[in-house]
């Protein structure tokens, strides 16, 4: 796992870098599992009725869906096939095969190697890619692909270099760190899988040109001050505005550091210490 730089051979190019792909099993093909893969169909943001609901989305290269196991219930060893690149996600995937033949796809761990066996269960050792139980995992592990409800399947901790600490456990309830410093609790039935999510370099990364942006399907963000006051709040104005406000979505939403959070929230209990604010709060 690192990081290649391109050769200066354009304006584009000089600052850019890729993934070496060196975790992938074959680093040089794209050889999905057929059976696990479906169309993934764009919507450019619009919802059912025409409607942008969703700015500055559109194009893109086309790709297939992956269908990851989040809720590894199928117990039993499984062998690791191999470790592929997934255009929908930062982590990188694992491709499974049980001993009756079914395959499954999930998130690629730190550490995880084709020929490796993996297992879900209850009365597991707790090493790298195993799935059990927040109630029987130690205390002080790393563990990713966290669920939030028993049986909903891993919600918390997938993106890649990311992981989440099991601090501690009283009664029917865990208590876990979140990357972004939230300290949340959860039920002890929920299940988590050990270790931390592979691919941590993928935030060093360097898009190098503005089309790497168009092909992830990302079109250019328009500020709202150079916006006429009919699209946007912070619109208007002889000349260059400082935006007359604190910065706002078009629907008068606070963008920078405003509490948003429903404050009746039924999920507000179960959060013992809110995240850390950016460094843009005021």
């Amino acid at each position: 796992m690192g990081i290649r730089q391109y050769k200066p051979t354009s304006a584009g190019r000089r600052h850019g870098s890729v993934s070496d792909f060196t975790e992938c099993t074959y680093p040089l093909e794209n050889r999905p599992e057929k059976s696990l893969v479906v169309p993934l169909k764009r919507k450019g943001g619009r919802n059912n009725q025409g409607v942008i609901c969703v700015r500055f989305r559109g194009g893109g290269h086309k790709r297939m869906y992956r269908l990851i196991d989040f809720k590894r219930k199928k117990t039993g060893p499984a062998q690791v096939l191999q470790i592929e690149y997934d255009p929908n996600r930062s982590a990188r995937i694992a491709l499974l095969r049980y001993e009756d033949g079914t395959k499954f796809y999930i998130l690629a761990p730190e550490g995880l190697n084709a020929g490796m066996t993996v297992e879900s269960g209850e009365e597991l050792e707790p090493r790298v890619d195993n799935c059990l139980p927040l109630r029987k995992i130690p205390l002080g592990m790393e563990i990713h692909n966290v669920e939030m409800q028993p049986g909903r399947g891993g919600q918390l901790g997938r993106s890649a270099g990311t992981h989440i600490t099991l601090s501690a456990r009283e009664g029917h309830w865990a208590q876990i760190t979140l990357p972004s410093g939230e300290v949340r609790r959860v039920d002890v039935n929920c299940r988590a899988t050990v270790g931390a999510i592979g691919n941590s370099d993928h935030m060093n990364l360097d898009l190098g040109k503005a089309g790497r942006k168009r092909w992830k399907g990302r079109k250019p963000h328009n500020r709202g001050t150079s916006m006429n006051p009919v699209n946007h709040p912070m619109g208007g104005g002889e000349g260059r505005t400082a935006g007359g406000r604190h910065p706002c979505s078009p629907t008068g939403v606070p963008s920078k550091g405003g509490k948003t959070r429903n404050k009746r929230k039924p999920s507000n209990k179960a959060i013992i210490r809110r995240r850390r604010p950016g460094p843009h709060y005021a």
